[in-house]
């Protein structure tokens, strides 16, 4: 029993989710399916309440030690249950009553969150690996969704084909560390690197380590994926795959980088610093030339998955910290964006370009409004989430002495206020006489709902982060060996 309580949000979402699969099979077949995405959302808030609960579990293990509740695990287990919850709320609000394939899509977005879940509790890399897959399986489906549109399919094949690449990395990577320690026990391996000499394998499988999850994150350069499976998959999906997986590849990049090779550092920090630095550029220099809203975000969260990374190479419980606050400010911000456009484009994504979008707020100042709002967040304007995520991140890096990374992060962030700020602008232009002006859809319950808690989170997190905070500081701590380095130069340790 005590096993079945530290995975007990992840038994409370497939209980959600095989419950509508076995709904939706009883249905009628020109039955609304709509409601049944109101059931998802009673599972996602569920596991919610059971994440939450799970805080005041003692830290410790389950089934064997392959699965651990701590601070660390439970904090991106409430955010991966917050994503999923508002991903349903625009997804209810955005598919209509004739969409096929409802009941399979919320059912696929709740199994997807277990993956998720997993992937950030897990102390075994084996179950790391299974619970990749889960998570990318799911999405894969998610992204070809849209059977009727050309480039819905193109864009899960690329994902697919593409994912499973780096997915062979990440488990040839697992390999080949078991071969040189003998486990994959993330603890064990962390004791076998520090008892002596260090196989050549461990370094390489290490390296194909961080290369998958660098897939999965999207960080340049394995970022190629991105635009395209961003352009052709439904806006509701692209909240959720935008920002779940990352927030939980992010957790797994940081429990094997901090939990199973600290003393590695030396080897593994140069390489985050550079794809910190290529994240960031190629993010935003790609996300100045487009001109579709979508692509244009795509390329943002290589640039935001770089902002992510400067924070790693801090090599401290501040820079856990600060990695574990920027996830969720993102993560507000990004979902609260893709409300507005699933909303305005709906599901067939009707306003694709910047242009579109010209005039929202006269046509609807609520959408306007909103849209504006996480794209001054997304810039890290003061009183938002994204301000205080980046000053915490550059922080971090400047008390671990990374000036010159802290000065490229920040000059990136400049550029990134243009193509923002555009947006903001074509939003609040009135368009030309001559120009047709496609008429919004008057927002629903959901996606005021949907609206409310992610502005709401945004702007909670510019103004009182210590809440937040607190619980990322506290996530950090599961990690005791970095928790003195704050303010010690890399050199000096």
């Amino acid at each position: 029993m005590n096993d079945a309580l530290r995975i007990l949000p992840e038994i409370v979402l497939v209980i959600a989710g095989v419950v509508l699969m076995l709904a939706d099979a009883m249905m009628a077949k020109q039955s609304s399916r709509k409601p049944l995405g109101w059931l998802a959302v009673v599972g996602a808030l569920a596991a919610l309440a059971a994440s939450l609960w799970q805080y005041e579990l003692p830290p410790g293990t389950a089934y064997f030690g392959v699965v651990q509740t701590d601070a660390f695990s439970v904090f991106f287990h409430v955010l991966i249950a917050c994503i999923v919850l508002v991903s349903l709320l625009i997804t209810i609000d955005a598919v209509k009553d004739s969409t096929e394939g409802l009941g399979e899509l919320f059912a696929l977005m709740l199994f997807g969150a277990v993956g998720m879940m997993f992937m950030s509790g897990a102390t075994e890399l084996l179950l790391v690996f299974v619970a990749l897959e889960i998570s990318s399986i799911s999405t894969y489906i998610m992204a070809g969704f849209r059977r009727k549109s050309a480039k819905s399919p193109e864009s899960a094949l690329k994902y697919f084909l593409l994912g499973s690449f780096a997915t062979a990395f990440f488990l040839y990577g697992i390999a080949l560390i078991f071969g040189a320690t003998g486990t994959t026990r993330i603890e064990a391996i962390a004791a076998a690197v520090g008892a002596g000499n260090t196989p050549a394998l461990i370094y390489v499988g290490l390296a194909m380590i961080i290369i998958g999850l660098g897939f999965k994150v999207s960080a340049a350069p394995f970022h190629v994926w991105t635009p395209d499976v961003y352009e052709g998959a439904p806006s509701p999906v692209v909240a959720l795959m935008s920002t779940g997986p990352k927030a939980a590849a992010f957790a797994v990049l940081l429990r094997i980088a901090y939990g199973a090779f600290p003393l590695l550092h030396t080897h593994w920090v140069p390489a985050l610093w550079w794809l910190a630095v290529l994240s960031m550029t190629i993010g935003n220099l790609g996300a100045l030339r487009q001109r579709n809203v979508k692509r244009m975000l795509a390329y943002s969260s290589i640039a935001h998955a770089g902002y992510l990374l400067v924070a790693f190479t801090a090599l401290s419980a501040e820079g856990i910290a600060a990695a574990s606050f920027y996830a969720v400010s993102y993560a507000a911000m990004n979902v609260g964006i893709f409300a507005v456009i699933s909303h305005a484009g709906e599901y067939d994504d009707r306003l694709t370009l910047i242009d579109d979008y010209r005039g929202l707020a006269y046509r609807s100042p609520l959408l306007g409004g909103a849209m504006a709002f996480f794209l001054i967040s997304l810039i890290g304007i003061p009183f938002t989430g994204g301000f205080f995520g980046k000053f915490y991140v550059f922080a971090a890096a400047l008390h671990s002495g990374l000036v010159w990374l802290t000065i490229i992060g920040l000059i990136n962030s400049g550029i990134a206020a243009y193509y923002y700020l555009r947006v903001v602008t074509a939003v609040y232009s009135r368009p030309a006489e001559a120009s047709p002006v496609m008429a919004v859809p008057r927002p629903s319950m959901p996606l005021l709902l949907a609206l409310f808690l992610t502005a709401a989170a945004t702007l909670v997190l510019g103004i009182v982060p210590t809440g937040v905070l607190a619980r990322a500081r506290q996530a950090a701590q599961t990690y005791p060996a970095f928790s003195q380095t704050a303010g010690t130069p890399l050199s000096e340790r």
